[in-house]
């Protein structure tokens, strides 16, 4: 969330703005993008659940960061800040799997990759399994159990994230878990 005093609403208002919104100061501006900074590992979480690849996970992040600064006037003072940006970059991927209409494959592809940086071979073991589980799951169940139990967010800001009402997210939420823990039983 944006520290307090970050964003003034009142200052420099429009002169050739964007339908009638107020243009940020260089000052909220520069602390809009220190918070957009301070985002990014949870932004590169996220897109790495979302593309199960790091080096695409990080190209989605970069896409997303300069999106978001090329329409950092359209944010609005008040708003989460995190939900905006994983709204950024959650619209860019499917974005891009439309284009490319291999959503399905794409995916398929990476479920095996990605190693955890884990210490034990035990506990490397046991991530590497529920991984495989998480990306069993249909998109729609792994975004739901990303954005509410990895990434820490509300069921209505993952709601918001993902355009559907709070009682779907609710909803895929529970199918996610109940279909984990029938996969791994």
């Amino acid at each position: 969330m944006l520290r307090p005093g970050c964003l003034d609403p009142d200052a420099d208002p429009a002169q050739g703005d964007r339908g009638g919104q107020p243009n940020l100061t260089a000052q909220a501006r520069k602390c809009l993008e220190r918070d957009i900074t301070a985002l990014l590992p949870a932004l590169r979480g996220f897109a790495r659940f979302l593309a199960r690849d790091q080096v695409l996970a990080d190209d989605l992040v970069q896409d997303a960061v300069l999106r978001a600064f090329n329409a950092i006037d359209q944010f609005q003072p008040g708003t989460n800040l995190k939900a905006w940006l994983f709204t950024i970059l959650r619209n860019h991927f499917y974005e891009q799997a439309r284009r490319t209409r291999r959503e399905h494959a794409v995916m398929a592809e990476y479920a095996d990759t990605g190693q955890a940086a884990v210490a034990s071979p035990h506990a490397q073991s046991e991530i590497a399994d529920l991984q495989v589980l998480i990306f069993r799951l249909s998109p729609l169940l792994r975004e739901a159990l990303i954005l509410v139990g990895a990434q820490g967010l509300s069921h209505e800001e993952a709601a918001a994230i993902c355009g559907v009402p709070v009682g779907t997210m609710k909803a895929r939420l529970s199918r996610a878990r109940t279909q984990l823990v029938a996969m791994a039983g």
